[in-house]
């Protein structure tokens, strides 16, 4: 594998910021230090949420461009930025690029170069969702599964750790979860038939320091739930592409982790554990300490990845630190933090066919008439939500202030059927791996919404429909806004109270980037990506992004004086 490392023409003597290191204690206080975003979800708790008001509904209509910069690339631009002193990084596919906050100019570029038996085996997207930063070094994974870590002042690799081959399906779109020193990773490649697992490494070394199946071997743990007629296991998903969260009072890693393979539930019989979980583990060693499964014996590729957002809310009257989660499934979902308990259950969909509902006793859901009929024969049925999800991969934020979850979600449901029980004994590696036929249904008029979710009710308190779902993450602040970007390229923000358009911008490109605020020399700016590609543009058919231009920007917003 070869990687170019090309300098800015600002050398690190030179350079106008002073880079420091980052410390655990820094990771700890990302959330409330306003003037650097040094996690992903922007903060351990992944709530996305700003203290910053400065920008808020009443100056909001002043937003105007400070910058753009071109990432030079047309196949989609899904990861969130991250600052530190005055500099912006970010990363796609190919490249991290560190861009002066201010100016919009480029300090460093890294490149990666990868051969094209790399992006034959990534199913959903040729992307990256950016980096994690810790102790001078900006740290990140690569489609042919390399963890590496990056000097911030130049650019220049560090170290690189080989962590899987794409070969063994195994690929890596995530950003790294640093704890303690920890560099945490996932993968990506169930619908290739991977055996998913989650890898810590030393942040100083690239050493691996553990590494966490989530498809257990026969003797293990949870092997019980798998067919013992057959090594269902051995190409089992439970894929972990996404990035977790952190409890430092509880010492727990709480991470979302996906669906089973291949889609086609009839060859492998069984609760398919670890698959569609949430699972909190100790950062140290990689060790489980509770899970919960929302999904058994998962039919749908209700791919069980999504954010698991750290909150305190009131339930029965009692204030509960919480682990909420919008499943792909269509519920949403509140566990106890510490014991993952199952605190609360309830839709967030209009339409949900897949389940009835989901028995608080057992945690269990309570599966419909159409999905018995999908896991005992071959027969088409209609479920909602398809397989793409009830929301996908776009992350959603919540505010302490207004305990709402702000959220991207799907109105598209699916004719389903599964295919014959061939692939079981004809899987080849780097083959597609799902065995079911599959077709869409939505109204055109509102294939998505923006909406305002209760988590413990479910219950939406405003929404706003569109022709084509918003694919970008969003970002709610204390100044009563919510951030986020649209397919068709208009950045907009929101009130977060009424759900009512403030103010919107056309980007050059569809957005499904992750939006953040910042602040330097007491002024507030907002960073988001514009530069459409992944799933849904690639698979869906959507009349509506038949002229949005491809092509990757970084943009940067700030008020325009009085």
């Amino acid at each position: 594998m070869t990687k170019s490392t090309l300098l800015g023409v600002l050398l690190s003597a030179a350079l106008p910021f002073a880079v420091l290191a980052q410390s655990t204690e820094d990771l700890k206080n990302d959330a409330a230090t306003t003037g650097d975003v040094l996690t992903y979800g922007m903060g351990y708790s992944q709530q996305r949420y700003s203290p910053l008001t400065q920008i808020d509904r009443q100056t909001v209509k002043r937003l105007v461009p400070a910058w753009s910069y071109s990432m030079s690339d047309t196949l989609g631009e899904e990861a969130q930025p991250l600052v530190k002193d005055g500099v912006i990084y970010i990363t796609d596919h190919n490249k991290t690029v560190a861009v002066d906050a201010l100016t919009g100019k480029e300090v460093w570029k890294s490149l990666l170069e990868y051969g094209p038996s790399t992006t034959r085996v990534v199913c959903c997207g040729i992307v990256n969702r950016g980096g994690a930063l810790f102790d001078g070094k900006l740290y990140r994974t690569t489609l042919d599964a390399n963890v590496i870590a990056l000097d911030l002042k130049t650019g220049k690799e560090v170290w690189r750790t080989k962590s899987g081959d794409p070969k063994d399906a195994v690929v890596m779109t995530g950003a790294p979860l640093i704890v303690n020193g920890v560099v945490i990773v996932g993968v990506a490649g169930a619908e290739y038939g991977l055996r998913g697992y989650l890898a810590g490494y030393d942040a100083q070394s690239g050493k691996e320091v553990w590494r966490t199946y989530t498809i257990p071997a026969p003797g293990e743990p949870g092997s019980e739930t798998w067919p013992s007629d057959n090594d269902a296991w051995k190409t089992g998903g439970g894929s972990s592409w996404l990035t977790g969260s952190y409890d430092p009072e509880l010492d727990l890693v709480f991470w979302g982790i996906g669906n089973p393979a291949p889609h086609n539930p009839l060859g492998r019989k069984g609760d398919n554990l670890f698959t569609d979980c949430i699972i909190a583990i100790k950062p140290s060693t990689g060790k489980m300490v509770w899970y919960y499964q929302a999904t058994p014996n998962d039919p749908y590729d209700y791919d069980g990845v999504s954010e698991a957002v750290l909150a305190e809310i009131k339930i029965g009257g009692a204030a509960r630190k919480v682990v909420i989660q919008a499943n792909r499934n269509g519920f949403f979902y509140v566990l106890d933090r510490a014991t993952g308990k199952l605190l609360a259950a309830n839709p967030y969909l209009k339409k949900l066919t897949w389940a009835d509902g989901v028995d608080m006793k057992t945690g269990r859901p309570v599966i419909s008439a159409e999905t018995k009929t999908t896991l005992e024969q071959k027969t088409l049925v209609e479920i909602w939500p398809s397989k793409m999800g009830g929301k996908n991969w776009m992350p959603m934020s919540f505010s302490p202030l207004t305990g709402m979850a702000y959220s991207n979600t799907l109105a598209i449901g699916m004719k389903y059927r599964p295919q014959s029980l061939d692939q079981f004994a004809h899987y080849k590696v780097g083959q597609a791996y799902r065995g079911v036929d599959v077709e869409y249904i939505s109204d055109p008029d509102a294939r998505g919404y923006l909406k305002a979710i209760d988590p413990v009710s479910g219950r939406t308190k405003w929404e706003l429909p569109s022709k084509s779902p918003n694919w970008s993450s969003t970002l709610v602040t204390a100044g009563s806004l919510v951030f986020t970007g649209k397919l068709t390229g208009e950045f907009i923000a929101v009130d977060a109270d009424s759900g009512q358009v403030l103010w919107q911008f056309q980007t050059p490109s569809g957005i499904v980037g992750q939006p953040i605020t910042w602040e330097r020399d007491g002024k507030q700016y907002v960073t988001v990506t514009s530069g459409t590609g992944g799933l849904y543009v690639a698979t869906a058919g959507d009349e509506n992004l038949a002229h949005v231009p491809s092509g990757g920007t970084l943009w940067t917003f700030k008020l325009l004086e009085n």
